[in-house]
């Protein structure tokens, strides 16, 4: 979301308060005339729905004193020397003027000079008036931003590299103001009763003497003049147009639908100047903090440093990432033979599980099927088995035969069994004599235990192999 600030600027005309309210590409223009114009601009503010927190304000070019003048080419405070030049030069008492000046480019080619001079202009006006200018912004419990003279914000219109000697003929109501400019520069400002064409051609003329030009190089035209105005200024035998405005300015002139048209184009002007206006007549102690070159200069040094200084921090940092990031490359680049490492170790752990259950097994488990296998092979033919119980201590048979006596020699015979004996006595039935004998393991067991060693060391070696 972007934010748009809005800017306020008040032209004051006596009782009749010209305003413009721009944001972003909008523009709000009106004028307010009324006994307290304060009270009314305040309660219209509050109608149309504007809050702003600041207002930059204007004079009219009548109400002020602007004008060249030539200082020695001495060394001292360039602002001290105009505070002493400035008695002879204003129509008020030194002591209750408020002013500003401007120190004047060389002249350019075709111009007059006088050696060894330095020439400022000067903007100076009556307390009076300052005060209540300010006035009007207490009341509108607003903060001022800057008091400066309406038709000297009119180049924030234009764009920088508009240069050369200009002549810009501004039409307000019944006067026309005007302004000269060299390369931006203003280098003299005048307000002339708008009646007699040719009249204004000669004051222009006229005031090429004070401006020590020999001649213009463009005329502008804006705000209010009479229809024959642009064709007497032909006279001048310059260009006579429009002022090439910026394309932003020209969206919000064209936005601008309500009259005075030259007035309230002069308001629009002061509302979008920037932060440098010329000939700025706030009293220091209401100024917005501005930075001077040297402290500019000082920041920016400042700000050099502390970069230097946060670069020297971050500096081993971001070694250490980079010899991070060749250890995770060649971690990367090793990775195949870690996964055949991992793939052994698990094959590894398989085998000794396996390990440990055959052992588990081996050690608490008897395997019948060899058992019966034997007890098959030994019996007689006419002796059967109707039991057999087999656990880690031994076996024991239950069955019938023909002479259950003769079995015991034959079980003794075998490899596995050892200390056979009945435990029970042998009943006779029919013709079949009924037993129950008892055997211990012997041999056969301890074959096993030996190849479940050999089997257990061969499955050890195989992991050690591994």
């Amino acid at each position: 979301m972007r934010i748009e600030l809005l800017r306020l600027a008040v032209l004051l005309l006596g009782n009749r308060l010209v305003v413009t309210a721009v944001r972003g590409h909008r523009v709000e223009a009106f004028v307010v005339e009324a006994e307290n114009a304060a009270d009314a601009l305040r309660a219209e503010l509050d109608r149309r729905g504007l809050a702003p927190r600041a207002v930059a304000l204007a004079l009219p070019r009548a109400g002020v004193s602007v004008k060249p003048i030539d200082l020695p080419a001495v060394d001292g405070e360039i602002g001290q020397m105009v505070a002493f030049e400035l008695e002879r030069h204003v129509p008020f008492p030194v002591e209750d003027a408020v002013f500003d000046f401007l120190p004047l480019p060389a002249p350019a080619a075709g111009g007059r000079s006088a050696p060894g001079d330095r020439q400022v202009v000067i903007t100076a006006a009556d307390r009076r008036t300052v005060d209540a200018a300010l006035r009007v912004a207490e009341s509108l419990r607003l903060r001022p931003l800057s008091l400066t003279v309406g038709v000297h914000n009119l180049p924030a219109l234009v764009p920088r590299r508009a240069g050369g000697r200009i002549v810009w003929v501004h039409g307000v109501g019944e006067t026309v103001e005007l302004l000269f400019l060299q390369n931006r520069t203003i280098v003299l400002s005048r307000s002339l009763p708008a009646g007699d064409p040719a009249a204004l051609v000669g004051e222009i003329r006229r005031s090429f003497s004070v401006t020590r030009w020999t001649e213009a190089e463009a005329v502008w035209v804006s705000g209010d003049l009479p229809a024959e105005l642009p064709a007497a200024l032909q006279e001048l035998g310059v260009p006579v147009t429009d002022p090439p405005y910026t394309p932003r300015a020209r969206r919000l002139l064209d936005a601008i639908e309500e009259t005075p048209r030259g007035a309230l184009e002069l308001a629009l002007a002061t509302a979008v100047g920037g932060r440098w206006r010329p000939f700025e007549l706030l009293p220091p102690a209401l100024r917005p903090r501005r930075l001077t070159r040297a402290q500019l200069v000082t920041a920016g040094l400042a700000a050099a440093t502390v970069v230097l200084a946060i670069v020297a921090m971050l500096a081993p940092g971001v070694r250490d990432s980079r010899r991070l990031a060749d250890v995770n490359r060649r971690i990367a680049q090793m990775d195949a033979e870690v996964r055949a490492a991992e793939a052994v170790l698990q094959e590894l752990e398989r085998t000794r599980r396996l390990l440990a259950t055959i052992e588990s097994l081996e050690a608490n488990s008897v395997r019948p099927l060899p058992v019966l296998l034997e007890l098959t092979e030994l019996l007689p033919n006419d002796a059967w088995l109707t039991l057999v119980s087999l656990d880690t201590k031994g076996v024991e048979l239950t069955g019938q035969a023909a002479a259950a006596a003769t079995l015991i020699p034959v079980l003794e015979n075998s490899g596995r069994l050892e200390r056979v004996e009945f435990a029970s006595p042998v009943t006779r039935g029919r013709d079949r004599e009924q037993f129950r004998i008892r055997a211990a393991w012997e041999g056969g067991l301890s074959r096993k235990r030996q190849f479940r060693h050999r089997l257990v060391a061969a499955l050890r070696d195989r992991a050690r192999a591994v």
